[in-house]
């Protein structure tokens, strides 16, 4: 069995469940808005926000929109499709977003088996984080769940401006940890980001995927559907 001294964790939906947190956050800030007089139901206000959300991310992604813009989008696409005039959408979502992005970051909800595994590990491993996301967001989420004790290092997206699977990225935070990348393991839920990414610049990488994912373009180094399976060879 390989021996790693270093592993790199993504944050969101690998640690701390953002998909869960979100959605709870995003419909709280719903009704506290008052955003049923918009919507059919808050499944038809979400459904809108998280198509152009994806989009969003990918253009941020590839440098063709600001993190500024990206927030003013996401946040007013909603409202601009069901015929909210331009003005009144862009003070609702400002209002929404400003509300929005001081709750998002005090909810507590963990993955599976998160504290237990980094617990472990962390008596074993140097953990950090490696997580495309705005530094005053991720770095708050993980104080709030109590993930912040296991981690070394956190090195985000924010320190360069630039996403993972950038193989800059990933060069940058094994400089930044002082970590060699034949002892280095990148764990994350993420395909593109994480498993191809890390393979991109050689590391090794373990897949955590809940879903089952079939037909996958190439084998990773490991692939787990539960947290806890990184015990089995970590």
């Amino acid at each position: 069995m390989k021996k790693y001294r270093n592993l790199f964790f993504d944050l969101d939906d690998t640690l701390w469940a953002f998909s869960e947190n979100a959605r709870d956050t995003f419909e709280e800030m719903y009704e506290l808005h008052g955003y049923g007089r918009f919507f059919r139901s808050f499944a038809h206000y979400y459904a809108l926000y998280e198509d152009r959300n994806r989009q969003l991310w990918e253009e941020y992604g590839r440098g063709e929109v600001t993190k500024e813009e990206l927030n003013r989008q996401r946040f007013s696409y909603p409202l601009l499709q069901v015929g909210v005039p331009e003005a009144e959408a862009m003070e609702l979502s400002q209002r929404f977003q400003s509300d929005f992005f001081q709750v998002i970051p005090t909810k507590q909800k963990v993955m599976p088996h998160a504290h237990e595994v980094l617990s472990e590990l962390s008596s074993r491993y140097r953990l950090f984080i490696l997580s495309n996301g705005f530094r005053e967001l991720q770095c708050h989420k993980m104080r709030s769940a109590g993930l912040d004790v296991y981690f070394r290092k956190i090195v985000l997206s924010d320190d360069l401006g630039l996403l993972k699977p950038r193989p800059e990225l990933f060069l940058f935070a094994l400089s930044a940890t002082q970590s060699q990348l034949n002892e280095s393991l990148m764990v994350g839920d993420s395909w593109a980001n994480d498993v191809a990414g890390a393979r991109g610049v050689g590391m090794d990488q373990v897949f955590f995927d809940p879903a089952g994912s079939q037909d996958l373009p190439f084998t990773p180094t490991y692939h787990i559907s539960d947290l806890k399976e990184l015990l089995s060879f970590l």
